[in-house]
């Protein structure tokens, strides 16, 4: 073998070296360049996310904390090249990805918007909490002019896949629903939701049975057009966080963990009063809430059970996030005979409920800030006791 060709071997193995370092670096930039494609091609694309983590935002919004939060509901937009069309992207951050015209024909929404973005870069945390001093009405509406008559908003330019309805079961309580008006109408609104606010009035002034016109709220709103789920709302109760997502649940979810009448504390483990939502689905499943529950207390015990006998889980977001502030009102006299109904009501869950619900629709109005319905309940609570 010549000499120089065994004085070159060094040289050419430091060749073929750079060679392969070249060759990595192209594919290394190709790939690159076609994630990056993903992200900024024109046709748009669903991003379906399993879970989301982040935490509470400090005041310069800058603290961070591993609290893992349950956004399965949420989605938003990234758009993909036709020819990258089934390119399996980081599975970290990346679950499926589906065509716009997959999504629209899966869940009957108009194919003239895209799906909405997400919501979460542009939720802080805490929100102003005002009692003082309570608005006119014609102060709100002057300010919410963006609501369609009945309480209603929808994204305009991007739809979604789930229609809210707020059901709040209402008495004497008109300050409170000027100040809840205020509060709620830009909360939701942030986030980014197809919602309706139903305010359901109960006539007289008999004992109040707030189960039952949360009953009457599901049926009406159902008469009015299609919701994916509702959330039951007391008028006294304003959440402090916008990260506490008003979307549909998956399991039925206390919404209302944290109460500053109660330390922001949890009362006990199956309480599921004050704010909760719960899906169309399983409202039709459990019956509904219970109708005899006359006077103050147990009807949202009544419904905990209902949870657990048909084998659901209720679920919460974290206590630093679900919190509440209460209006100051006067107690109403509790329900003496409550406990009663609550171990009776243990078997006639099959029985009483949305198949009983008896009712007179005395009015039913679409205003700008939410749609009144004015119902007279029929009490035939001792039917259920001697059954």
């Amino acid at each position: 073998m010549p000499s120089w060709m065994l004085q070159g071997a060094p040289y050419k193995g430091l060749f073929i070296l750079v060679l392969v370092f070249v060759a990595l670096e192209y594919i290394f930039n190709t790939v690159t360049e076609t994630r990056n494609a993903i992200f900024n091609a024109t046709r748009s694309y669903q991003l379906i996310e399993e879970k989301l983590t982040y935490g509470p935002a400090a005041p310069n919004h800058t603290k961070k904390a591993n609290l893992s939060m349950d956004l399965s509901n949420l989605h938003y937009i990234v758009t993909v090249p036709p020819a990258l069309i089934g390119v399996n992207l980081s599975t970290t951050y990346v679950t499926t990805v589906k065509r716009e015209s997959d999504f629209t024909a899966e869940n009957g929404t108009s194919t003239d918007k895209p799906p909405c973005a997400d919501i979460t870069q542009t939720l802080y945390g805490r929100v102003p909490i005002r009692k003082y001093p309570i608005p006119s009405l014609e102060s709100l509406e002057k300010k919410f002019d963006w609501l369609m008559p009945g309480g209603h908003w929808s994204p305009p330019k991007c739809t979604v896949d789930k229609r809210v309805a707020l059901v709040v079961p209402f008495r004497d309580r008109g300050g409170h629903l000027l100040l809840f008006l205020q509060h709620m109408h830009p909360f939701l609104r942030k986030q980014q939701l197809d919602y309706t606010i139903f305010v359901v009035e109960q006539e007289g002034n008999g004992p109040f049975n707030r189960a039952m016109l949360m009953n009457v709220g599901y049926s009406e709103a159902l008469k009015s057009g299609k919701f994916d789920c509702f959330i039951f709302h007391d008028v006294d109760l304003l959440p402090e966080d916008d990260r506490n997502l008003y979307s549909c649940p998956e399991q039925p979810r206390h919404m209302s963990v944290a109460v500053d009448m109660f330390q922001y504390k949890l009362p006990y483990p199956a309480i599921f009063g004050g704010v909760s939502a719960i899906s169309t689905a399983h409202f039709k499943l459990l019956n509904g809430f219970s109708n005899c529950f006359w006077g103050w207390g147990g009807e949202d015990d009544d419904m905990s059970n209902r949870i657990r006998y048909h084998r659901l889980y209720i679920s919460r977001y974290p206590i630093t996030i679900a919190r509440y502030t209460m209006l100051s009102h006067r107690k109403d006299p509790p329900n003496p005979s409550r406990y009663d109904v609550l171990k009776k009501g243990q078997k006639l869950f099959d029985k009483d409920g949305l198949n009983d619900l008896e009712y007179v629709l005395v009015m039913k109005k679409e205003k700008l800030l939410y749609t009144w319905i004015l119902a007279r309940l029929m009490n035939h609570t001792s039917d259920h006791h001697h059954r």
